[in-house]
């Protein structure tokens, strides 16, 4: 997250649940924060998927620049989009989205104009689930879970420890 002036609405915006901030973040096979950004809550999914990969920076042990896209990505249906698909393609990124019902229904109904579905294996998207426990252990915080920062700088700073503190505890047991 760039460090500025505070944007006007502080990453809140109104959804369905009121007014709401979402966080967007990536996460490794064990459930730890690798990157993240936050929008306002009424801020579109599939918007944000490559703003939030573009800020991976994992470093790699010894010389050399940090590794900065992943081998596959688990996305939920949140994120399937042409944009996206034709963006990790053009990287070398292996996907597993699912692909969303009225997109499978569109495509069906173009007939031979409507190409193939999009490759999703299920077996792979089971993986999924390690995004939803680093989301989990992130709203152990009362303080993440219920938003009490009014800013977003504060609010992202709280997000960065408690995904810090993940990282420490992680590395310290001997559970995944």
């Amino acid at each position: 997250m760039k460090l500025g002036p505070e944007p006007g609405d502080h990453a809140i915006g109104r959804s369905r649940g009121g007014l709401t901030t979402k966080l967007h973040l990536v996460a490794d096979g064990k459930g730890r924060m690798l990157a993240g950004v936050l929008t306002a809550g009424n801020v579109n999914d599939t918007t944000m998927m490559a703003a939030t990969l573009d800020q991976i920076r994992v470093p790699r042990t010894g010389r050399g620049r940090p590794r900065r896209r992943p081998y596959r990505v688990l996305a939920d249906k949140g994120y399937p989009s042409k944009t996206n698909r034709s963006w990790l393609a053009a990287r070398g990124i292996s996907t597993t989205i699912p692909e969303k019902a009225d997109h499978a229904a569109a495509r069906r109904r173009k007939g031979s104009r409507g190409g193939r579905p999009p490759a999703f294996d299920p077996e792979a998207y089971k993986g999924r689930s390690v995004v939803e426990r680093c989301f989990n252990r992130l709203k152990h915080w009362r303080g993440i879970a219920m938003r009490t920062d009014k800013t977003a700088r504060n609010y992202f700073a709280a997000i960065t420890l408690a995904a810090s503190l993940a990282w420490l505890n992680a590395s310290f047991s001997n559970t995944p």
